[in-house]
């Protein structure tokens, strides 16, 4: 006797979000993973604030596309993407100065600057289907 997703059956089920099908959240959580590795080597040489602050940004793309697909309105879920957007140039400031401060080398920030204005890019034109 299968129980779904508490798992006490032969198959556990795991829930499914809209947002996982987006492609701009796919990105976005790419991207946030990589900026998490980041994190945790800034932690490791005791630079708590720049790790909070690159986590928290890195959260706040994928956070908000995802949030957002939840909406009832597409209005809605473009504010939300908006946010997303203004996100990956808070994430694109982060980077140059963690690279200008020599935290981040030359080549890792600019192929994070390029994930990151791609993101960019495709979070805008996925906002301009919508309306």
């Amino acid at each position: 006797m299968e129980h779904g997703a508490w798992g006490r059956g032969t198959e556990v089920r795991m829930a499914k979000f809209r947002f996982q099908d987006l492609r701009i959240w796919q990105s976005a959580i790419e991207i946030a993973d990589q900026l998490f590795d980041i994190a945790d080597d800034l932690e490791q040489r005791k630079l708590y604030r720049f790790a909070d602050q690159i986590r928290g940004a890195g959260m706040s793309m994928s956070n908000n596309i995802a949030e957002g697909s939840g909406s009832y309105s597409k209005r809605e879920f473009g504010r939300f993407l908006n946010i997303a957007r203004r996100s990956t140039f808070e994430n694109a400031n982060v980077v140059l100065l963690l690279e200008r401060r020599r935290l981040l080398s030359k080549e890792h920030a600019n192929k994070l600057l390029d994930d990151l204005e791609l993101l960019c890019r495709q979070i805008s034109s996925f906002r301009s289907t919508l309306r």
